[in-house]
């Protein structure tokens, strides 16, 4: 099975050196241990959930703020929306730097959707993080350096897809985002050994592009 991938677009990208109190304490840093802050906007939201992980296993940095935007990046608020605003917060801009960089890297070369059908009009995000950092792992309830199958489709093919990925391997659901999420697809997070891991998330690739293929089929 190959996959076409879509690849992110990073949309915006800015430091904030010395941020003042208020727009630390509105974002969630810490004033005492946090100056400076680093945005990143982009047109998909979960790799950059990934990405803004990554950033914490190469910097001193802490994911303080990141969501989704409702209906996803083809409903954004303005050209430099898309679907998501990630903030991270650091002691100074160089650990920031740091910290952006691994991101952007990330979501060059690693973390994106990927078309499950002809024309791309469904997408599924069959992604395995080898190693969890310290925003994923907190958010999942699992230990730094864990494995993690990172799980997203449509609605309908995410059911039939989780089913089959949960059937493959020897995975565990440690968090499921039913729908509609705020870009209305469905997510699940698996953990495991990381073969099981991988194994887990091409089942749910494989469940993903046979539902595309034949979505009335009994």
């Amino acid at each position: 099975m190959t996959l076409e991938p879509i690849v992110p677009k990073i949309l915006s990208v800015r430091r904030i050196p010395q941020a003042s109190a208020a727009v630390l304490a509105e974002y969630g840093a810490d004033p005492a241990r946090h100056r400076s802050l680093g945005l990143v906007t982009c047109d998909q939201d979960d790799p950059t959930y990934v990405a803004l992980d990554e950033a914490t296993k190469h910097a001193n940095v802490d994911v303080v703020y990141a969501r989704s935007f409702y209906a996803g990046s083809r409903h954004a608020s303005g050209a430099l929306s898309g679907e998501i605003l990630g903030v991270l917060a650091g002691a100074d801009p160089e650990e920031i730097d740091q910290g952006l960089k691994a991101l952007i890297r990330c979501l060059e070369h690693d973390a994106c959707f990927y078309g499950a059908n002809d024309d791309g009009s469904v997408a599924v995000f069959p992604h395995v993080v080898t190693s969890l950092g310290r925003y994923l792992s907190k958010q999942a309830g699992l230990r730094e350096g864990e494995p993690m199958a990172y799980l997203v489709a449509p609605p309908t093919e995410a059911a039939v897809a989780l089913d089959a990925a949960l059937k493959a391997a020897e995975v565990r659901a440690v968090k499921t985002f039913p729908p509609p999420t705020e870009t209305n697809f469905s997510a699940a997070w698996l953990s495991g050994a990381l073969n099981a891991c991988q194994a887990a998330a091409v089942a749910f690739a494989e469940a993903v592009v046979e539902v595309a293929r034949r979505p009335r089929e009994l």
